[in-house]
């Protein structure tokens, strides 16, 4: 609720900046269905090569250590937010110039790739601090859940717009609603009126490379934060070796179309939906520690039962829409709760020196996954590789085991957790 008493969603700046949100969330569905089919149909790329693709996504997140540490320096990390999605969407708009003049390729695909993950690791290591500038402590699960409720809903409008505009216009064309997307977010963030905190900025190397340090330090001694970090870690490894895969299993494997694919992961992501409304009821009823538990097994498992799509066209893309459906369910679960845990223990001045060194690890290790993912689907085949992925990702959960996560009941008995500079003697 807003200081008034009304919902958050009617507050003017929440507002603002949640539409923008869902807005670029939109785009960014449609370029995750267009990207791989380009590849894959256009450019008829193999699984390891598409697994390459998907890891150059990611990879640039192996340097969210250092850029938490620079942006965690910056005065204003909204502006750092706006600059990061106007060059994402240049670079998105491309691919569309490039198709038009028959000169689009896989090294471009690649490049594009990359130039997306790196802009989206400023946004998101700058994001954080936004946040807790945005809205107040006791808003946490009402705001997370807000976002991930336009979140959600892109993964059920997103896939259906992509997959039409995709046989009507081709992909490279789609892109450009990304593209788009990316420039109506710049502008909603930017007329956000928020009051950040303005610190004093350290710009040597020395500074940059103690902050990232520190950061580090902080996130594998903190006694939350650093369970947080193992469970999402797996689970990032492991879904990234299924998500690698499973569009090329889509087209190939159960033969489905563009548009089918399309509409199938739309209606199977109407279960990130039901996760939304049932997040903050689950961790009510059951505690918040043991509803991120839940989630991370819900999120994972489904992935095991993709190979055993099978029948007629609709019976393999509504198999396939299940698995959908259940593992949205499951990621709302883990990530609402996990993510207000995680705001709550986290102190103001280590925000974003803590999310670039949690973004290094845990979204550092999905162009391993995807890579993994890429040469298995060729060694071992795809089937297999994808039931492996389902119970590996499951396995998650021992991370949270007898940690105090499992013990938390709810993220308002929470304070900011600190850990001393240097280890105790023991």
């Amino acid at each position: 609720m807003s200081d008034n008493g009304s919902p958050l969603w009617r507050d003017r700046r929440f507002a603002t900046y949640w539409a923008g949100q869902g807005v670029s969330e939109l785009g960014d569905r449609v370029t995750e269905l267009a990207i791989p089919l380009i590849a894959v149909t256009m450019l008829h790329a193999s699984p390891s090569a598409v697994g390459f693709l998907t890891a150059a996504v990611w990879l640039p997140n192996i340097a969210s250590l250092f850029v938490g540490a620079w942006v965690d320096g910056q005065a204003r990390k909204q502006r750092v937010m706006v600059w990061a999605n106007v060059i994402q969407g240049l670079a998105m708009l491309t691919l569309p110039v490039a198709y038009a003049f028959g000169a689009i390729t896989l090294t471009h695909l690649f490049v594009v790739a990359l130039v997306a993950g790196l802009t989206s690791v400023f946004y998101q290591t700058s994001y954080p601090t936004f946040f807790v500038s945005l809205v107040r402590r006791d808003q946490y699960v009402e705001a997370n859940s807000l976002v991930s409720t336009t979140r959600s809903g892109s993964f059920i409008a997103g896939p259906a717009l992509g997959g039409l505009l995709i046989q009507v216009l081709t992909a490279p064309v789609a892109i450009v609603v990304d593209a788009l997307s990316f420039f109506v977010g710049a502008l909603l963030t930017h007329r956000v009126d928020v009051d950040e905190a303005v610190r004093e900025r350290e710009t040597s190397a020395d500074g940059l490379l103690r902050r990232s340090r520190d950061g580090m330090r902080f996130v594998l001694r903190h006694p939350y934060l650093k369970v947080s970090l193992g469970c999402s870690t797996t689970i990032n490894f492991f879904n990234f070796v299924a998500s690698a895969l499973i569009i090329l299993y889509a087209s190939r494997g159960l033969g489905l179309s563009a548009g089918v694919i399309g509409l199938t992961f739309g209606i199977g992501a109407t279960g990130g939906l039901l996760g939304v409304v049932l997040a903050g009821r689950v961790a009510r009823r059951i505690g918040t520690g043991p509803t991120i538990a839940v989630g991370a097994v819900i999120f994972s498992a489904p992935m095991a039962l993709v190979p055993l799509a099978s029948g007629p066209v609709w019976a393999r893309a509504a198999a396939l829409a299940l698995v959908e459906f259940v593992s949205s369910v499951g990621v709302m679960l883990f990530d609402i709760n996990n993510n207000a845990v995680q705001s709550a223990v986290t102190p103001d001045p280590m925000r974003s020196r803590v999310a670039g060194a949690f973004s290094t690890i845990n979204y550092g290790i999905r162009p391993l996954g995807a890579v993994v993912g890429g040469l298995c689907g060729e060694l071992v085949g795809v089937g297999p590789t994808m039931i492996a992925a389902g119970v590996g990702g499951s396995l998650s959960v021992l991370w949270l085991l007898g940690s105090p996560t499992i013990r938390v009941r709810s993220v308002d008995g929470l304070d900011a957790v600190d850990v001393p500079p240097h280890p105790a003697p023991a």
